[in-house]
């Protein structure tokens, strides 16, 4: 068969991937191998792949082609997620373009329309991750609102209800004005931003005084409640009890005392609004304040401000300063710099707000998350990330799982007609416990109202080991007892409280058990100004066009170079070309190697027996190298350890060693072992770059239909000797001492030379020299050789005369340099030696390195001046 003489990733890429699709490889049921189960971490369904996803998709085929070549039961199970907040988003902006507005729709209507752009824009970036050669199991995937998805969350809702783990009040939630719902701590980004502090005077009541309150938020001033000080500062003793004028209101309010208050802070005396602020809240909470909410859901004034209303409360700011300004109530304005939260989904700065929302108390479910990661029963990798997340775990606050959306699992609760509620799985449960409850044997699901809200989407995410599995609905079915807990999970860190930290809660709380054995936290994709690539700063490229000009397995080559666990990935395209230019460098070996005709006839040269006895040795000590850095999730040194094997070792050296002369052939025992190198190199390859490896291996030889490079067994190490591979370096630098004689000296490859030796010399490798040096001989001698080119490796020497093709004078100031940078290092050494300080107290290995240097800069000192003599 002819072998092209490029490599066409596009070609190859479709072809093989739907060879592995028609034969069914990703798929898997349970059976009697041990499972190795990795469940992806569902992407947005509104989402295109992006750099993130690239990387984090690429480490997992990693890891399950790997399990899969270990002959373990692999199981990638993907899917995507129905992201409550960016979806609806995106369908209200559809429906705002159609001239449609939400508001004018019914729920059920809204949810068609929902549901019609889920199935025309979701599942995109699935497809998009067949590009990239990822070995899912298709047939398994799920999406987070699935039916019995979505019944896995009711039941886990209610049955946490049933625990008194859920419960409904008002409490001070983060707002998203522009997302209109509530959103959770974890979904808050805070960034430090350039403000101002409003100092504002109120003016005490029946006294001609006032009393200054710093504030960065005016229009809150409207919704204030009291006015606080510390009971200790001395400034304000005269006013206790006191009340003030709330500005342009005028609404009498009283001075309090609290210790809560920092007296070095602006004035300190704090306005106190309730509703606007957590810390106001608490203390109107402990003080029995009234609680006045001036803000709309959109972030707008409401009726209870009195002014303003209808306006917007960043334009309500700039209003309100002008008019406490003509009033006289501003007494000055600084610049001032403080942390805001974003809303992580909209980018909207959050309101504090107090709203009837659903919580889940998080104290226990969190005691064996923590005790479980701590103990190592699930490890991070790296392990640094252990104490965030012990910080996080050990002040954990309740979750706000509810969510003012439609999109999404709506909250099974009901409200009777006479007040209070009932949660229950179906409308029948809950028909039959709001009879039980209200006494009235004659209610109806009519007679019911159904909460409005959705839960937060991560309350349906925290299942996903499990629910994909249906270990919620039918905990003892087979997939869930062969496949879960799960082996390893691939995410951002960013995500480890939003999610990581919750599926290990559900794990415990559902099935007692962890939900994977290991997590590989990456880094963020940035760019090299250290920049986070994202859409909108332009610094992100098109992962399908990068796929389109380097080919799927160049591009996960290039993630691969510069992404170490947990470090932050600084993304260079060039990483994706030197991807490339390592495929074009295996095809081309391939080619080369392809191309040798055989001739039966010819025994196998020793210079080719001694090679192969060589690389199978390094061969089978970078097989366990390699072994041991994927077990320590070290995988882009992984990637590197095996580059280097076949660029460096394989193509450099040992295809030079067993390559027939010009236009001659090669022995049947050289190539049948070569090839067999090369399917070696190209199953531990594959995992890494999975389509140039099967186009490879199918080529190697007549292969049956069916067969694939991906059910093949992965190389295990076999006895290997050290003391064989240390030799093999030492040839190495014999022959690139001849190779540099002959290139100082212009002197072809084509003229053979003689080379001598004198010295401690092993010459099981002669026959490899020979060959590569193109030497008429090759002996041992006693003495310096006068006259003669030299180099040295270690302290042997090797002479070739030269007779008058030898530079005299050329050669002694080569040796005179050499001769002089010897010098000056043994000098250093030297003066380390002589450091007392140093020779008591560095370790004893330290110190005898140095002596050992010293002894070999010594003797090569000696050759040295040894050689010079000879050439006078």
């Amino acid at each position: 068969m002819e072998i092209p003489a490029k490599y066409n990733p596009a070609l190859t890429e479709e072809k093989w991937y739907k060879y592995w699709m028609d034969n069914d490889y990703f798929h898997s049921e349970p059976d009697d191998r041990e499972p190795y189960t990795v469940v992806i971490p569902p992407p947005n369904v509104t989402g295109v792949l992006h750099m993130g996803h690239m990387l984090n998709n690429t480490i997992q085929d990693i890891l399950v082609r790997r399990a899969r070549m270990q002959g373990k039961n692999a199981c990638w199970v993907p899917g995507t997620d129905h992201a409550s907040i960016a979806t609806e988003a995106k369908v209200v902006a559809k429906l705002k373009k159609e001239g449609i507005d939400k508001n004018s729709l019914s729920r059920e209507e809204f949810l068609d329309h929902a549901w019609e752009w889920k199935e025309k824009h979701g599942g995109i970036i699935l497809e998009q991750l067949k590009k990239l050669g990822a070995s899912c199991d298709w047939e398994r995937t799920k999406f987070t609102m699935d039916d019995d998805m979505s019944e896995s969350v009711l039941k886990v809702f209610v049955d946490l209800h049933k625990k008194g783990l859920i419960y409904r009040g008002v409490r001070m939630v983060n707002w998203d004005p522009q997302a209109k719902t509530a959103v959770s701590d974890e979904e808050v980004n805070f960034k430090e931003v350039q403000s101002k502090l409003y100092y504002v005077r109120y003016k005490v009541e029946s006294e001609d005084s006032y009393v200054t309150i710093a504030t960065t938020r005016p229009e809150t001033i409207l919704g204030d409640t009291a006015v606080c000080v510390h009971p200790e500062d001395e400034r304000f003793k005269n006013l206790h009890g006191k009340k003030v004028l709330v500005p342009l209101v005028n609404r009498l309010i009283s001075i309090i005392k609290d210790e809560y208050v920092d007296k070095e802070f602006g004035t300190g005396a704090l306005k106190i609004t309730p509703a606007h602020d957590i810390n106001d809240y608490e203390i109107g909470d402990k003080h029995n304040l009234e609680s006045i909410d001036i803000f709309n859901d959109d972030g707008t004034m409401n009726e209870s401000a009195q002014l303003y209303i209808g306006e917007d409360r960043f334009k309500v700011r700039k209003l309100i300063v002008k008019d406490l300004e003509e009033a006289g109530h501003i007494v000055k304005i600084e610049d001032y710099i403080n942390k805001l939260g974003y809303s992580e989904r909209t980018d909207a700065v959050i309101e504090p707000k107090l709203s009837m929302q659903w919580f889940c108390k998080m104290e226990n479910l969190a005691k064996p998350a923590l005790e479980n990661v701590i103990n190592n029963n699930v490890q991070f990798h790296p392990a640094k990330f252990k104490n965030t997340y012990k910080h996080w775990m050990e002040n954990v606050k309740d979750w706000c799982v509810s969510r003012q959306l439609w999109w999404g699992q709506r909250i099974p609760a009901y409200y009777l007609p006479e007040g209070g509620y009932v949660v229950a799985n179906t409308e029948d449960e809950a028909v039959e416990l709001a009879k039980e409850k209200s006494g009235n044997p004659n209610l109806t699901i009519n007679d019911l109202r159904q909460d409005e809200d959705v839960l937060d989407t991560w309350f349906s995410s925290w299942l996903w080991p499990i629910s994909v599995f249906n270990g919620i609905n039918d905990p003892d079915n087979k997939d869930f007892n062969y496949y879960y807990p799960t082996n390893d999970l691939v995410t951002a860190p960013e995500i480890l409280f939003f999610w990581v930290a919750r599926m290990i809660m559900a794990g415990y709380e559902y099935k007692g058990e962890k939900p994977f054995k290991n997590v590989y936290l990456t880094g963020i994709v940035r760019d090299q100004l250290r920049r986070k690539m994202s859409k909108s700063l332009g610094n992100s490229p098109d992962p399908i066009e990068l796929m389109k000009k380097y080919g799927a397995d160049g591009v996960r080559v290039g993630m691969l170079l510069c992404s170490p666990a947990g470090g932050d990935l600084l993304f260079d395209e060039n990483l994706t070309e030197q991807g490339r230019n390592f495929g074009n460098k295996i095809w081309n070996a391939f080619r080369l190697v392809k191309s040798w005709s055989v001739d039966e006839t010819i025994e196998q040269p020793e210079s080719s027996r001694k090679s192969i006895e060589w690389f199978l040795n390094r061969l089978n000590s970078e097989i366990k190298n390699i072994n041991n850095l994927y077990e320590k999730f070290r995988l882009s040194e992984a990637l590197m350890s095996v580059y280097k094997l076949f660029w460096d070792e394989f193509s450099s050296w040992y295809l030079e060693l067993i390559k027939p002369a010009y236009q001659k052939p090669i022995d049947k025992t050289t190539l049948d072992q070569t090839l067999e190198i090369f399917d070696t190199l190209i199953k531990l390859l594959h995992p890494i770059m999975p389509f140039i490896t099967e186009e490879i291996w199918q080529l190697i030889e007549d292969r049956k239909p069916g067969e694939s490079i991906m059910i093949e067994k992965m190389p295990v190490s076999e006895t290997y000797s050290n003391k064989t591979i240390q030799a093999f370096e030492r040839v190495k630098e014999v022959i690139s001492g001849v190779r540099n004689v002959r290139k100082e000296n212009n002197i072809a490859q084509k003229e053979s030379l003689a080379l001598k030796v004198n010295g401690n010399y092993d010459n099981d490798y002669d026959s490899c020299i020979v060959k590569m040096c193109n030497l008429s001989s090759l002996e041992k001698v006693n003495s310096k050789i006068d006259g003669a080119v030299s180099f040295m490796v270690k302290s042997t020497e090797f002479y070739i005369e030269l007779g008058s093709l030898v530079d005299v004078e050329e050669e002694l100031k080569k040796l005179n340099d050499e001769l002089e940078y010897n010098k000056g290092f043994l000098k250093s050494v030297m003066k380390k030696l002589s450091n007392e300080r140093f020779v008591n107290s560095a370790p004893e290995k330290v110190v005898n390195i140095e002596k050992q240097k010293k002894d070999d800069a010594e003797a090569k000192i000696k050759v040295l001046e040894e050689r010079i003599a000879g050439l006078k």
